[in-house]
């Protein structure tokens, strides 16, 4: 259960309480409908991590809307996005084991998270880790209920694959940037769970010091 769970469940619990007393035992219902919501949505379930070298995992629970080739400042990627509804489980994992280098807070909109132009338009998180001799980028998107993205680590942290990194409350997206070499595993409409599904494979060359043990234990 992620903490905020209980921000959330505890007050309306208290309120559930109050109007019980003051209205009587039938408006408790709603309130106590909407705490057990809270908890339930903010469930972090364990996930068993894979430790296939060159697995490239989901940062997130969700169903696949884009798998595509495109240039980015002259170089060729491949952009996979993951749609995430209220309904999906919103912790964010580190799709590969290895050092964060850059973590960039981008201010913008608020537009569906269905909606392409979102992956550019809207509020978001770019993180860029490096490991097992490649790069991957992946964004934490705000969707059009989401208002607060949660990350929990900084630059030069070292994450295992599949290693919780943060949080994106309510509806949502996630993209993972890869280089062109990768060899994607799921395709458009696929539903995916973070942390356990395999994305895309890639060459993988370990680097001295860049995951090591805990890379190879993987993040439950």
């Amino acid at each position: 259960m992620v903490p905020d769970g209980y921000y959330y469940a505890f007050p309306l619990a208290g309120a559930a309480a109050l109007l019980g007393w003051l209205a009587g035992p039938l408006w408790i219902i709603p309130p106590l409908l909407l705490a057990a919501f809270f908890l339930w949505f903010f469930r972090d379930p364990e996930r068993l991590i894979p430790d296939t070298p060159g697995a490239v995992v989901s940062p997130g629970d969700g169903k696949v809307t884009d798998v595509s080739p495109f240039t980015e400042d002259g170089v060729r990627r491949i952009r996979i996005s993951i749609f995430l509804n209220v309904f999906n489980v919103h912790v964010n994992r580190s799709p590969i084991a290895g050092v964060i280098r850059n973590v960039r807070y981008q201010k913008g909109k608020f537009v569906n998270a269905m909606n392409a132009a979102s992956a550019d338009q809207n509020e978001q998180n770019i993180v860029t880790v490096e490991g097992e001799g490649h790069t991957v980028i992946f964004k934490q998107i705000a969707g059009l209920l989401a208002r607060r993205i949660v990350f929990s680590k900084k630059v030069g942290d070292t994450v295992a694959r599949g290693e919780r990194v943060g949080l994106i409350k309510f509806g949502s997206r996630v993209d993972v940037l890869l280089d062109a070499a990768a060899a994607p595993q799921i395709k458009v409409g696929d539903h995916v769970r973070g942390g356990s599904t395999v994305l895309a494979q890639v060459p993988a060359t370990p680097l001295a010091g860049v995951g090591g043990e805990k890379a190879q234990q993987g993040a439950r």
